[in-house]
């Protein structure tokens, strides 16, 4: 029980100590700068106990130690007094290769302070959205709105986020989602999670709200943090806010942010990355929206520091002979990115079509990535790390649809603004991907409420006085574009989309609700479970809602085979049998450790399973993983999310499809006549996840993960 009586007291989970200071600085100036703070205002160190930001009322305390997890212990580790503000002296191996930090930032308060992770709660949780929901489960209170400022935003890199390892860049934004209610964790590439690492942070924890704009500037290389008035940037969309920013503190630096959309509060924005050419985006489940709420309008990282490996040349060795392994069997992906993706899926019953309804397209190849690229590409671009470049940029540079030079269409972007909204303009797809990475808006939501609002057009539910004159008409690009700005605005129709399609629904009325395509709140991507089943079943349970991202077991279908995952063959895709429903289980395990680890998901496309990624974690950390540990870890971080929903009041009620998508076929093409059978998949899944009938994990196997 050591560490009781201060897990008591204040609320904190035994094992993390806490270094409290005014910003980075350590040594006696950060003594005088704290007290400089404590003579303006109450630190939040100094509000006591009970009344803490992020610290538990002994109430909700003694729920939780009574409740399912408890944390590692790594001895009497104690809350740090005010004036030790430098780094613990308790430094393992793998910590100079994460950070082993996060800063904790009280918008209300201006005030921060850094706090310690350690070696054992990595080794349990890693770090990413792994070691973020074991963090918001010991912290969230069920009751607030998720726009509610006591409601935290955690930004996590992964382990291997900052590092050499392929891909080593990915950074999870994770939080209550102000579009479903739930558990949210949206992830970012690019490059802002690598000088995160370089700045000495594995990650941030930010809460309140500010009293006006501003945004929050971490420089490394001078070792400082600082909240900065941005009302100068309120209401200027994203391009300009980063190029300002980048002008304002280092132009080495990487900015990421929001534009209108998540000042607005529109519950579809999400968080933007990068220079106005080169924009990634941490898009789903309304994350800008949460930095609108707390007047946060981007957070700008500058670093030095490079991460420190237990054996350089070992890693550097591993690392090259992976990256060969992954460029042979990613062609494809680093010739025309995701985009590339849109013949094959049209071909196979896999893409979405005039919201859900149609079969095939015939005119599918005119908005391809092969299409596109051959005529508009600038440049191919690359994410830290990474040996793929999947990222593109182009330009139209003249005409009705011309777009400035920036990011280029994934798969997602085109099989909405083109195949869900019947819309063949390349032209008119490549400007509307330009206008939600402006404004700050998830391209797959925006694109599914427009469709969902031509077919409300369609049927007379609304008409041009709700869309300000708009014919709004699947096949019109002007209609898509116009939506796009309605939607970030707020204006006329586009108030009630940019609640998503749920809401939307309900205002609208009429019956609207059977064509709002959504799981628990989150519209769903762009992969049909209709003709991949297996994608029944994971939409049906993935821990943010309608998340295609969250098990990828559509690929097998498509021939990517992982023989150490249990799967060296193509199985029938068709068949709602046990072996989608287990085939599903397994790659959202697998795919569960990829954010916590910070590397993309498309190595797996490239064959890397869980030896090799076991082969990366052991070459960078020192570590002994197998396979098998690869696999119980991402059970692990899946069921804790699933015990976070279960506390948002998430039941296997929730656990379902929309009727389109149960009961309504496709008419034409591969999947033709095809329905997932849920009934004769679900209970095998919930068989495999030890799930009581109320889609709880049972005591027995949470003990056996070590959540209890």
């Amino acid at each position: 029980m050591a560490g009781l009586p201060t897990l008591l007291c204040y609320g904190r989970s035994p094992d993390r100590a806490i270094i409290v200071g005014r910003g980075l600085e350590t040594g006696p100036s950060t003594e005088r700068a704290w007290r400089a703070r404590s003579e303006t205002g109450p630190s939040p160190r100094r509000k006591g106990p009970a009344q803490a930001p992020g610290l538990w009322p002994v109430s909700r305390l003694c729920y939780a130690m009574a409740g399912l997890l408890t944390g590692p212990s790594s001895g009497a580790v104690r809350d740090r007094p005010e004036h030790e503000t430098g780094p613990s002296t308790e430094r393992r191996v793998e910590l100079s290769v994460y950070a082993g930090k996060f800063l904790r930032v009280d918008l209300t308060e201006g005030t921060w302070h850094d706090e310690s992770i350690g070696e054992e709660q990595v080794k349990k949780w890693l770090l990413g959205s792994g070691f973020a929901a074991r963090l918001f489960y010991d912290e969230m209170d069920p009751l607030p709105d998720p726009l509610d400022p006591a409601n935290p935003l955690l930004i996590f890199n992964g382990v291997l986020a900052g590092t050499f390892a392929p891909t080593g860049c990915r950074s999870s934004w994770c939080g209550r989602s102000p579009l479903t209610g739930i558990w949210n964790e949206a992830n970012l590439g690019g490059h802002w999670g690598a000088d995160l690492r370089f700045a000495g942070y594995d990650g941030l924890v930010i809460t309140g709200r500010a009293e006006k704009p501003v945004y929050l500037w971490i420089n490394g290389v001078d070792g400082t943090v600082e909240l900065r008035d941005a009302s100068h940037l309120w209401g200027k969309d994203y391009f300009e806010t980063s190029d300002t920013l980048l002008t304002e503190t280092d132009p080495r630096a990487q900015v990421s942010g929001i534009g209108p959309a998540g000042e607005n509060l529109v519950k579809i924005a999400g968080v933007m990355s990068g220079p106005s050419h080169y924009v990634r985006a941490a898009a789903r489940g309304g994350m800008g929206a949460l930095l609108g709420s707390k007047n946060l309008k981007a957070i700008v990282v500058r670093g030095k520091e490079r991460p420190q490996y237990p054996d350089p040349k070992a890693f550097r060795d591993e690392v090259k002979a992976q990256n060969t392994f992954i460029k042979e069997n990613s062609v494809g992906m680093s010739n025309f990115g995701t985009a590339g993706g849109v013949i094959a899926t049209e071909k196979f019953g896999d893409l979405p079509m005039r919201n859900w309804t149609l079969g095939s397209w015939d005119e599918a190849e005119k908005v391809s990535g092969q299409a596109i690229y051959d005529k508009y590409l600038v440049r191919h671009t690359y994410c830290h790390a990474c040996p793929i470049g999947c990222g593109k940029e182009v330009e139209v540079v003249e005409g009705k649809y011309k777009t400035p030079r920036g990011e280029g269409v994934e798969y997602e972007t085109i099989a909405g603004f083109a195949g869900m909204t019947r819309n063949d303009n390349a032209e008119s797809v490549i400007l509307a991907n330009s206008l939600c990475n402006r404004y700050g808006l998830d391209t797959i939501s925006t694109s599914s409420a427009i469709a969902f609002a031509m077919e409300a057009y369609e049927r007379e539910l609304i008409g041009p006085d709700d869309t300000g004159g708009v014919e709004l008409r699947f096949g019109d690009p002007d209609a898509i574009i116009a939506m796009i700005e309605k939607i970030t605005y707020r204006r006329d129709v586009g108030d009630a989309l940019a609640e998503g399609v749920r809401e939307a629904a309900r205002r609208i009325g009429g019956g609207a609700e059977t064509f709002a395509v959504h799981v628990k709140g989150m519209e769903v991507a762009y992969h049909d479970p209709r003709a991949f089943v297996s994608m029944a079943v994971n939409y049906a349970t993935a821990n943010r809602g309608g998340c295609h991202l969250e098990a990828l077991s559509y690929w097998n279908g498509y021939g990517v085979h992982h023989s150490d995952l249990g799967y060296s063959e193509t199985l029938p895709y068709h068949e709602s049998n046990a072996e989608q429903a287990k085939l599903a289980y397994d790659y959202q395990n697998f795919m569960s450790v990829y954010n916590p680890l910070g590397l993309c998901k498309f190595i797996a496309k490239g064959l890397v399973g869980p030896e090799r990624i076991a082969q990366i974690v052991n070459s960078a950390l020192g570590w002994n993983w197998t396979a098998d540990d690869v696999l119980t870890m991402g059970e692990r971080l899946f069921q804790l999310k699933r015990l976070i929903n279960l506390r948002l009041g998430v039941t296997a009620a929730d656990d379902t499809l929309p009727k389109r998508l149960l009961a309504e076929p496709r008419p034409t093409g591969d999947a033709a006549g095809v329905l997932p059978d849920l009934e004769a998949m679900l209970p095998v899944y919930y068989r495999l996840r030890d799930w009581d009938e109320n889609g709880a994990p049972r005591r027995s196997r949470l003990e056996q993960l070590g959540l209890v």
